[in-house]
């Protein structure tokens, strides 16, 4: 999936600012980016630390763009536009505090126009990467949510799982939405969806408050005029293996091939990704966060700089995508 996403992309110059642009790991990522032409990275922070960082690693910056915030000629206004934006709910001096810090500023850049999408938080927390689009950049007009998914590949098997970072406990209304948000993203991706909203219960088999909610979710989504197959509330095992489903949902098309997974809670969806990633050796690709106006995605801390630059490809591909 990557390979074709890089070709879509590369030499078409899409702008990403990277908001750490003093980590190894994204000097690494971002060196290998400019050299093979695949997007145009730019570095927020210090140039005398980026530089220096780069030498540690005997990596070369020359002909990258630098920028940092605190020598910024275009600090004023964005200073101005973001007061516009904060309405009143932060003044000048405040907006400027926060536009000295990589991740407003960043943001701040791409809501300007002048990138097109930001990668951040391989050391931003994913709120303080998370908080300033959602001021800044916000939700699309018909979304009320910003939600994220990680799409995991293990050799020519694709599966996405959602939301697994962004909704902590997500209500009826907010799973109906990340569940239309996975699937658009996920058949922007070349992947055709077939979702299964995940439970403790199999249709009806067992009863609680989680699966009252995941079965309301399911029951509107299925009134909805979609293009694309749902099922749920499903247990795991009834969305992944036939002979399962056969006894547990004998009736459902997609039960035992679900390949596009709504959890109940971030507690189940952030458990489940990386189980399926340290012991089921699929690559977790994401989170890629959907719903905003612009392409803003979330690193893990303890991402790689391999991880960065996949997550860098995707970011620069939603640029020409509806997510």
């Amino acid at each position: 999936m990557i390979n074709r996403l890089i070709e879509n992309i590369r030499g078409k110059g899409v702008k990403i600012v990277f908001t750490e642009g003093s980590d190894s790991r994204v000097l690494e990522a971002t060196v290998r980016l400019h050299r093979e032409d695949i997007v145009h990275p730019i570095l927020l922070g210090s140039r005398k630390e980026i530089e220096a960082s780069a030498a540690s690693l005997g990596l070369s910056v020359e002909g990258m763009e630098i920028i940092d915030p605190l020598e910024s000629d275009i600090m004023d206004s964005l200073v101005i536009k973001m007061v516009e934006l904060r309405k009143g709910k932060m003044d000048e001096d405040a907006c400027r505090a926060a536009l000295e810090k990589t991740n407003y500023f960043g943001t701040m850049y791409v809501k300007m126009g002048y990138a097109d999408g930001l990668l951040g938080g391989a050391t931003y927390s994913t709120a303080d990467t998370v908080r300033p689009a959602l001021q800044l950049v916000k939700t699309k007009p018909n979304q009320s949510i910003v939600s994220s998914c990680f799409i995991l590949v293990r050799g020519k098997e694709s599966l996405v799982m959602g939301d697994c970072s962004i909704n902590i406990d997500p209500n009826a209304d907010e799973l109906v939405e990340i569940a239309l948000q996975t699937a658009n993203t996920v058949r922007q991706f070349g992947i055709e969806p077939r979702v299964g909203l995940l439970s403790y219960s199999t249709l009806g088999s067992a009863k609680g408050e989680s699966v009252s909610k995941v079965q309301e979710a399911s029951t509107r989504l299925k009134r909805m005029p979609l293009d694309f197959k749902v099922e749920g509330e499903l247990q795991f095992d009834a969305a992944v293996a036939e002979e399962v489903a056969s006894l547990k949902a004998p009736d459902s098309e997609i039960a035992g091939n679900v390949n596009t997974f709504i959890f109940p809670n971030i507690d189940s969806g952030n458990i489940g990704y990386k189980i399926a990633s340290r012991l089921g050796n699929f690559e977790a690709i994401g989170p890629i966060l959907q719903g905003l106006n612009a392409p803003i995605n979330d690193l893990s801390r303890g991402c790689t700089a391999d991880e960065i630059y996949k997550m860098a490809v995707v970011t620069a591909s939603q640029k020409f995508m509806d997510i």
